[in-house]
């Protein structure tokens, strides 16, 4: 699904207020579903969730969030849906065996950095992951589904496109009312640069709630190689732009730029004429990790050969404070 542009609007357009009385049922119904109280696993549950729709930047934050978990201790396993694939879990996922389109894109890269459960039914996924070497299981989404109990819940929002016009699906990108999302969030992770989640980060801090600031890394060595290079980019992800933009900072030639809507199933025939096209205009393919993870499925190596993927990592301002709140949620799921 490709985000509506008026959902970026920084006040509601008529558009948007037609879809108020929609987007208040939506609002209703998840507010009173979040309301429940949810199941507690073997093991703690860390949550790296957002409140909108698309593109924050959950993935590199629980990425992250493993990084540190493994300096403290514990065996991170994660636990995720599988936007995009056809398998309903709960199993593990595994590399090779699994493509992105039985499991989905996501769980791919995160069973590239620790073991992965897939599983649509969290509190299933969650007992999978414990009898096996699960020390934490770190969810990666699911900050709206009441089914498993958290111990931590994270919410990541973009700063530089904070909640939009702040209306609920389908008149804004919130999931869910913003009210009814505060009691299940433990704290704030603004990821990048910007100020359009700063309104959101003072009502955080106002509710007593810890806000975290981190930026997306680019892998030292792919962005030297990519420094001066002209380049094709192409990203299927919730904000295309976003990594265009990493592009730019690091220094690359973006000579053309190529959007798809967010987990878009890439065809051969597409992955051939773009880089038949590059080819020919002499730039350079460029994608994101994650878009490397659906390509990838397509299981013709002539083509991968011809993409470089930029790999991008969280990086937190306030690592201290992190930690901290990780050995409290650890503490209390013991």
């Amino acid at each position: 699904m490709r985000a509506p542009a008026f959902w970026q609007a920084p006040r509601p357009s008529a558009l948007a207020r037609l879809l108020q009385p929609a987007g208040a049922l939506v609002g209703a119904l998840a507010a009173r579903r979040m309301a429940r109280a949810g199941e507690r696993a073997a093991v703690p549950v860390i949550c790296i969730g957002n409140p909108t729709v698309g593109g924050a930047g959950k993935t590199p934050t629980a990425l992250a969030i493993a990084e540190h978990l493994a300096l403290l201790g514990p065996q991170a396993v994660f636990l995720t849906r599988g936007y995009g694939g056809r398998l309903a879990g709960p199993e593990w996922v595994v590399p090779g065996q699994h493509g992105a389109g039985d499991v989905g894109d996501e769980p791919l890269l995160l069973a590239r950095h620790a073991p992965t459960v897939l599983s649509r039914d969290r509190v299933a996924g969650a007992a999978m992951a414990a009898a096996g070497s699960a020390g934490v299981v770190v969810m990666d989404d699911g900050l709206q589904n009441p089914g498993l109990a958290k111990d931590l819940s994270l919410a990541v929002i973009d700063a530089g496109a904070g909640i939009g016009n702040g209306l609920v699906l389908p008149a804004g990108p919130l999931r869910a009312p913003l009210r009814a999302q505060w009691p299940r969030i433990d704290a704030l992770v603004v990821l990048g640069e910007g100020e359009r989640a700063e309104g959101v980060a003072g009502e955080a801090r106002a509710l007593g709630k810890p806000v975290l600031r981190a930026r997306l890394v680019p892998d030292p060595v792919i962005a030297s190689r990519l420094e001066g290079v002209r380049v094709l980019a192409f990203a299927g992800i919730g904000r295309p732009a976003k990594f265009f933009r990493t592009l730019d900072d690091l220094g690359a030639q973006v000579v053309a730029r190529e959007s798809f809507p967010d987990h878009h199933p890439f065809t051969a025939r597409e992955i051939e004429a773009m880089t038949a096209r590059a080819a020919g205009d002499g730039l350079l393919p460029v994608t994101t990790e994650k878009d490397m993870m659906r390509i990838a499925a397509l299981r013709v190596p002539r083509l991968m050969e011809r993409i470089v993927a930029l790999p991008v990592r969280a990086v937190f301002s306030d690592e201290a404070a992190l930690r901290a709140l990780l050995g409290r949620a650890l503490a209390r799921g013991a």
